[in-house]
């Protein structure tokens, strides 16, 4: 049976499976910008779609090599609230894509034990889009395996301004007092409460921000950026990805060893 990290391929790789291998070094979740379609088929002479098309093979092959990996929880960013800035072709093409993964991939993912989600604001998708993705989530709502989980029309800015009109609605409505507004209370407004914090954050194709992604969520995410295209990105990079976050300490503004010290 192959080792779980078997993508590394040299010597040197070997102590890197070998730490890898701890099971409490493995982010339980993470997150991904999957940035760099475009300039991956525009190198190639390719029109920009291609490039899209290209990144849903790469959506499969991640997806099993984080379940692989011991990954509980892949959240893609698949959409953006300012994605529909672009040309109006682009724009259509995207949202025919998770129709055409789904499509392709949705009985693999039931053999898998994926369990297929999506957070965002729903209400601008197209209907074929949405009834895909709502046959997905009905199919898979009793998977117990990893859960993949689109990020479509999504933007953090929008989510944190909704938990907050939701907490002053229940204030005016005196259902919540304002003593009694901390923390918790907003993380359960956020669109996807049920989920833990991302713990790794990998964003492919060399820019180094966060775009409006899962700001609130993210205050203590380790960061990994690569010049990695996305359709390029390999079970390899995901592999080095996860092997960086596991020498990483996470104190979480503490000090090691004093109670909250690395995961």
């Amino acid at each position: 049976m192959l080792d779980k990290f078997s993508f590394f391929k040299n010597g040197k790789s070997e102590k890197k499976v070998q730490a890898l291998n701890n099971a409490d070094r493995i982010p339980e979740h993470v997150a991904i910008i999957m940035d760099g379609n475009g300039r991956w088929a525009q190198r190639r002479g390719l029109p920009r779609i291609a490039g899209h098309r290209e990144a849903l093979k790469t959506i499969k092959k991640i997806t099993y090599a984080a379940q692989h990996m011991g990954v509980k929880v892949l959240t893609l960013y698949a959409f953006s609230t300012e994605n529909w800035k672009r040309p109006k072709a682009e724009v259509d093409f995207l949202m025919k894509l998770p129709e055409q993964f789904l499509n392709f991939y949705l009985a693999e993912l039931i053999a898998n034990n994926v369990q297929v989600r999506v957070m965002g604001d729903m209400s601008p998708i197209p209907a074929h889009t949405i009834s895909a993705v709502n046959t997905a989530i009905e199919k898979t709502r009793e998977n117990t395996g990893l859960i993949l989980n689109f990020a479509l029309n999504y933007g953090s800015h929008a989510e944190i301004v909704g938990a907050v009109r939701s907490i002053v609605q229940d204030v005016l409505d005196q259902s919540l007092e304002p003593e009694n507004i901390n923390e918790k209370t907003f993380s359960d407004r956020m669109i996807s409460p049920s989920l833990p914090n991302p713990d790794l954050l990998i964003r492919t194709g060399g820019e180094i921000r966060l775009s409006n992604f899962m700001l609130w969520q993210m205050a203590y995410t380790e960061l990994y950026f690569t010049k990695v295209y996305w359709p390029d990105f390999s079970e390899e990079d995901l592999s080095a990805a996860i092997y960086e976050f596991s020498t990483r300490q996470r104190r979480y503004g503490g000090i090691k060893g004093e109670g909250n010290g690395d995961k």
